[in-house]
């Protein structure tokens, strides 16, 4: 146990990557792991193993699992803990709980961008917060919606990241997403940019005409987000946007531009800067979302 609180153990499964984490918190952190995602047997297996070692040489009092998705969160569902109907080859209805839950302590379980939105709210950019909202913008776009304090639930979970939008006038690329086309993340995901302009984003200038539809598609997800969920703060993190500078203010100008006035506007142009803002945790929020999770999990 740690001084800080009870002793966690979180687990942040990527699509590419996973990372386990033993801590209380981002101040205490004992161990970090990193494991490749492979097939499920395999990544499955291994964390499995990392908890293990832990549970067997520290202890720990809970276990928070923040996953890529889409994901069964309904306890009393059959499915309950798996994956379902993914993109990623091999991985549709993979039970992801199923190797941990004989570790004999709670399981939380939720998405990886609803575990990063609580991890900014307790530790990061959107502390004293009723409400806020995290996206990140990178191989897909996912955003967590967190309202008093506990992410948005009910059939299934918030995928703000595949809204159905506007087209930018004139517009008429198909986009990128397999199920959609031209969703938001078929639009201005790291997949969809390097799809539409032949080449990485990073590669691109800021005046890159690539990036108006970018900029066009992410607005209207801020503008359905505001006028939903009604977060007193959107932070935007992820491979794009944190290594593209100049995309930050862009937003904040196209989604005033997009509000038109209406509603809230008036409150959100006069701190716009603090309203659309980066995370403050960077890369450590999944991981520590996966201990945000476990904490709750505690009581």
């Amino acid at each position: 146990m740690s001084d800080r609180g009870p002793l966690l153990a979180g687990v942040e499964l990527g699509g590419t990557k996973c990372v386990c984490l033993l801590a209380s918190g981002p101040a205490d952190i004992r161990e970090q792991v990193r494991i490749n995602t492979t097939s499920p047997q395999e990544t499955l297996g291994a964390i499995r193993a990392v908890l293990t070692r832990w549970r067997d040489d520290l202890g720990f009092a809970a276990v928070g699992v923040a996953s890529f998705g889409p994901l069964e969160l309904d306890p009393e569902a059959p499915g309950y803990g798996s994956i379902v109907n993914t993109s990623k080859p091999g991985w549709s209805d993979a039970d992801v709980l199923a190797p941990l839950r004989g570790l004999g302590v709670p399981i939380a379980f939720d998405t990886d961008v609803n575990g990063a939105a609580l991890a900014e709210g307790r530790w990061g950019a959107a502390q004293g917060l009723d409400s806020h909202a995290y996206v990140t913008v990178g191989t897909g776009i996912g955003v967590g919606s967190v309202v008093r304090g506990r992410t948005v639930r009910g059939l299934g979970h918030s995928e703000a990241g595949h809204l159905r939008i506007p087209r930018l006038a004139g517009a008429t690329w198909a986009g990128v997403c397999p199920y959609h086309g031209d969703c938001v993340e078929g639009l201005a995901s790291g997949p969809a940019i390097q799809a539409k302009a032949g080449q990485a984003g990073d590669r691109l200038t800021p005046s890159d005409p690539a990036w108006d539809e970018v900029v066009h598609a992410l607005a209207a997800l801020l503008h359905n987000l505001v006028l939903t969920t009604a977060p007193q703060r959107i932070l935007i993190g992820g491979g794009v946007v944190g290594g593209q500078p100049f995309l930050l203010p862009r937003l904040r100008t196209a989604l005033i531009h997009s509000l038109n006035g209406y509603g809230a506007a008036p409150g959100i142009v006069a701190q716009i800067e603090d309203f659309v803002a980066a995370p403050a945790l960077g890369d450590r929020a999944g991981p520590l979302g996966a201990i945000a999770l476990a904490e709750d999990a505690v009581g």
